[in-house]
């Protein structure tokens, strides 16, 4: 449900500050879950125009100015040379906000057009070479961490098409060591739902800047799974908040991953266990703790969480 365009203008201003809250909080308590920025960081911002990455650039400014701890940003995008691409918005929004930025200008659009036949999924290539020339960057500019804007969508979708189209129980994790094993790398956007970055985005007036390359691809099986998401999330509220949650409370002894438990070893101890076969017992789940809710302005009943600051470490 969109919100009423006559809404009071004063209750306009007080969802936009709710949502603003919601964000700074599930920003903050992702990196204070995973560790993800400590003192004298120099964390380099990956800003690709769309609403995610300038999203997620906001809401670490906004942190860094009440954190209890010193760390640099640095926003960087990578100009890949796309036709039409208009190579002015980012430098002019970039330097109103008064932040260091770097622009990086590489042609990897021709090389995946070329490359990559037509009909076919640009996506793989276009990451990979995006990657190398990204970790080269963050080298030059000093950097300690790398900032990613995949939401917490983008992780149950990662989760679902290794599944499908992989055969792997693998999702896309909130921080890990990237592949040249030179840099951390971190989603501080892992519990934000991309609804709400949508909204922001609307809030804040970003000057989005479409891809050409993924954008034209209307047919992705990732695009197909974000469809089955969003449709779970409108009739199942709370389905992806507890999906979310089961990424993060796996129990190896009820999967069949015979290097994450020693199933070839394991005896019976003519003991009760708690761990022991309930894979097909109607257990009642457990029941969740309270939380509090609040309205998103939407129409939509959102979890609230007490807020977490960034922590001194």
């Amino acid at each position: 449900m969109k919100r009423d365009l006559n809404m009071n203008p004063e209750k306009i201003a007080h969802e936009n500050h709710k949502l603003e809250k919601r964000l700074c909080r599930e920003v903050g308590r992702a990196i204070v879950d995973f560790n993800m920025i400590e003192a004298g960081d120099r964390v380099m911002v990956c800003v690709s125009g769309g609403k995610d990455s300038y999203g997620l650039l906001d809401i670490l400014l906004k942190l860094q100015a009440r954190a209890p701890i010193h760390f640099e940003i640095i926003a960087v995008n990578l100009d890949q040379k796309q036709p039409g691409f208009p190579d002015h918005i980012l430098p002019e929004y970039l330097a109103k906000l008064g932040v260091k930025h770097h622009i990086e200008t590489q042609d990897t659009y021709s090389i995946v057009k070329k490359v990559i036949p037509e009909g076919k999924t640009m996506c793989s290539l276009c990451s990979r070479l995006r990657r190398g020339i990204l970790y080269r960057v963050a080298k030059e500019l000093g950097a300690t961490k790398i900032a990613l804007g995949h939401h917490r969508d983008d992780m149950l979708q990662t989760l679902f098409l290794n599944m499908f189209f992989g055969g792997k129980l693998k999702g896309m994790p909130a921080k890990l060591v990237s592949d040249n094993g030179e840099f951390m790398v971190i989603r501080p956007l892992a519990y934000v739902p991309e609804k709400d970055l949508i909204r922001w985005a609307e809030v804040r007036q970003f000057p989005i800047i479409p891809c050409t390359l993924c954008g034209s691809q209307e047919n992705l099986q990732r695009k197909q799974v974000g469809n089955l998401l969003r449709d779970w999330d409108k009739q199942f509220p709370g389905r992806l908040e507890n999906m979310l949650s089961a990424l993060q409370n796996v129990v190896p002894s009820h999967l069949m991953d015979r290097r994450l438990f020693p199933f070839e070893s394991i005896e019976v101890t003519g003991e009760a266990s708690e761990d022991g076969d309930k894979a097909f017992d109607e257990e009642p789940l457990p029941t969740p703790a309270p939380v509090i809710t609040e309205d998103d302005g939407a129409g939509n009943t959102v979890a609230a969480r007490a807020v977490i600051p960034i922590a001194a470490h």
